[in-house]
């Protein structure tokens, strides 16, 4: 079965409280998730977004097309520049620690990116980023530890 994804991460400041949402659909099936962080960037949430629901996802080589906002998620693996990162060890870039734990589950897939322009009226976009904000807005926020190490 096919599952298709939209992803969208947001931030309150950059950085600042962040969060992000996923919708997935897949024949009837529906799932939302979503989750707040107290301090993060936008480019982590986006990113996050896209890990947790590869990793939502029980069974392996399943055929995933992904939406996003993020030209910095969408042309990292479309144009394969996550993989240079990963082959010199990602050294001097930022987001290593996610872009460690998306390579492990993204190689369990068969994932295709399709960028959509955000706040454009896109109804998977836009519930995510509704999820995507809520949380940031919540009162239940986690810590991005790989930020927060980094960026007392």
């Amino acid at each position: 079965m096919k599952v298709t994804m939209y992803t969208d991460g947001s931030s309150l400041g950059n950085p600042g409280p962040g969060g992000f949402g996923v919708l997935m659909t897949a024949g009837p099936h529906r799932k939302e998730i979503s989750a707040g962080y107290r301090k993060t960037t936008n480019n982590r949430m986006e990113l996050l977004a896209v890990i947790v629901g590869l990793e939502a996802l029980k069974k392996p080589n399943t055929e995933i097309l992904i939406y996003t906002d993020s030209q910095y998620v969408q042309r990292a693996v479309s144009e394969k520049w996550v993989f240079g990162w990963e082959k010199k060890g990602f050294k001097g870039k930022k987001n290593a620690d996610l872009w460690q734990r998306f390579l492990r589950i993204y190689r369990h897939h068969k994932v295709t990116f399709q960028w959509v322009k955000g706040h454009a009226g896109i109804a998977g976009n836009e519930r995510c980023d509704e999820l995507a904000v809520s949380a940031a807005k919540s009162g239940d926020l986690r810590v991005d530890e790989g930020y927060e190490q980094v960026n007392p």
